[in-house]
């Protein structure tokens, strides 16, 4: 396999595709490699536009929702990021890439460890990754300018837009099977925010996600 021929035709074929047009976000891809956050067993379908499981009941996001994320935040060099679920690291490369500091949280020990040594050994250091739950906010860290929650919530905690300082940007994937957005909700001053609905997804959910409150008669 020619592997750069292959990233290459990802990149025209599926990220260009879906409205990913950031010469910024574009460049990322060819400069920080996926196939090498992938476990070995799996490494073949790193350019496959397909969820690829990592073991413990995760996934690794599609590459094109990877790449729209990092698009979608805008983020800068002086925002401080929290990730939750670091799952390979891949995510966490490309935001750390373009951001201040990356705080990630990983709630399964193995996976904590997985992208801890994927990201020594791209010499990435301006990650944190921690041990936790943050399925429903992680105020340690916080204010944030940068929230991105990498699997998807049934409700979206209200911890999260509070956790963001003014001008700060959350994207998650809110809602159930067969009906789940993906939204980029950004706080305009203290406790107002607007939300911009990007797209529709299916993707599985944070272990200990929020459920929505049901009426029972």
């Amino acid at each position: 396999m020619n592997l750069e021929q292959t990233r290459f035709n990802m990149v025209a074929q599926q990220i260009r595709t879906w409205n990913v047009l950031d010469d910024n976000v574009l460049d990322l891809l060819y400069k920080i490699k996926r196939e090498e956050f992938i476990p070995t067993e799996n490494r073949a379908m790193a350019f496959v536009d397909m969820e690829i499981p990592l073991g413990y009941g995760q996934v690794m996001l599609t590459p094109k929702m990877e790449a729209r994320i990092v698009q979608e935040l805008h983020v800068k060099k002086t925002d401080k990021i929290l990730e939750v679920g670091s799952g390979s690291g891949y995510l966490t490369a490309l935001l750390a890439d373009q951001g201040a500091h990356v705080y990630s949280v990983e709630i399964i020990p193995e996976l904590k460890t997985f992208a801890e040594n994927n990201l020594k050994a791209h010499e990435i250091t301006n990650v944190t990754i921690e041990l936790g739950d943050a399925a429903r906010g992680w105020p340690k860290n916080e204010p944030y300018d940068v929230i991105v929650l990498t699997a998807s919530t049934p409700a979206l905690p209200d911890a999260f837009q509070e956790s963001l300082n003014p001008g700060g940007r959350l994207f998650a994937i809110v809602g159930e099977d067969p009906v789940m957005e993906a939204l980029l909700i950004t706080c305009i001053a203290p406790g107002k925010f607007t939300t911009t609905r990007l797209f529709e997804t299916s993707t599985p959910p944070l272990i200990n996600a929020l459920q929505p409150t049901r009426f029972t008669f």
